[in-house]
């Protein structure tokens, strides 16, 4: 009981944090695995409960008009299709190379978050065709998402940002739609394998809609002075846990 309340208090804090700038499993995976799951384990548990944060945060942006669901629908498909690809690849081989290359990178979007005159609550031009943006980021960040993880709602909302000129609050809200959709994608295939741990995953999905509740409503009611500095400080973060390990 004591581990599944620990496991609840994680996922609650990862659910707001995931909400608001993603990252959020940078706490839940370490959680799961401290709590004694294998790797697999820990991967697709941890897709089961972030699947619950993902929807609530992509209902809730929905509901203040900061996701467009019909001008995703490309987007959507291949986001599915590189999670789908993503998922088997890793329960076939150690994903220790993108271990190597996504602190660095991660890093890079930090800055870029900081210092970019682009990052504003108002839509900027777009500079990429929407089949383009499409291949990618929603089908690499999707089969990323699948295969790994951290940090992917932060490659989402950069593309949004830098690829689609979108203002930070709207690239945030469809940010959760396409992480809602590589989650759920992602646990279709896990549960197929048998690794789910369901009790701790579901009483985790609890937490995760409270947290991604709140985190999105202040995202929405504070804008980009909330979701910047938690957007920077989570890529540092996931950066530096990464290096470490």
């Amino acid at each position: 009981m004591e581990l599944l309340l620990a496991l609840f208090v994680v996922a609650l804090i990862a659910g707001w944090v995931d909400a608001i700038g993603g990252g959020g499993g940078l706490l839940s995976i370490p959680a799961l695995l401290w709590a004694g799951f294998t790797p697999l384990e820990a991967l697709a548990t941890n897709k089961l409960q972030a699947s619950f944060g993902s929807s609530t945060a992509t209902l809730n942006y929905t509901r203040h008009g900061l996701v467009d669901v019909k001008g995703q629908k490309l987007t959507i498909a291949l986001t599915f299709l590189g999670a789908v690809c993503g998922t088997l690849l890793v329960q076939q081989i150690d994903a220790g190379v993108l271990e190597k290359a996504i602190p660095v990178l991660l890093m890079a979007f930090a800055l870029y978050f900081l210092f970019s005159p682009k990052i504003s609550d108002v839509d900027q031009q777009q500079s990429v065709s929407p089949l383009t943006f499409a291949l990618g980021v929603g089908f690499t960040v999707g089969f990323y998402d699948g295969f790994f993880g951290p940090g992917a709602g932060t490659f989402f909302t950069m593309g949004y940002v830098a690829l689609l000129g979108y203002g930070l609050p709207k690239a945030t809200g469809n940010t959760k739609l396409l992480n809602f959709t590589s989650n759920i994608t992602s646990l279709l295939f896990f549960a197929l394998s048998g690794h789910i741990v369901w009790l701790a995953g579901l009483v985790m999905g609890v937490g995760q809609v409270i947290g991604s509740y709140l985190g999105s409503h202040m995202a929405v009611k504070h804008g980009t002075r909330l979701i910047r500095p938690v957007l920077v400080t989570v890529s540092l973060l996931v950066s530096l846990k990464l290096l470490l390990d």
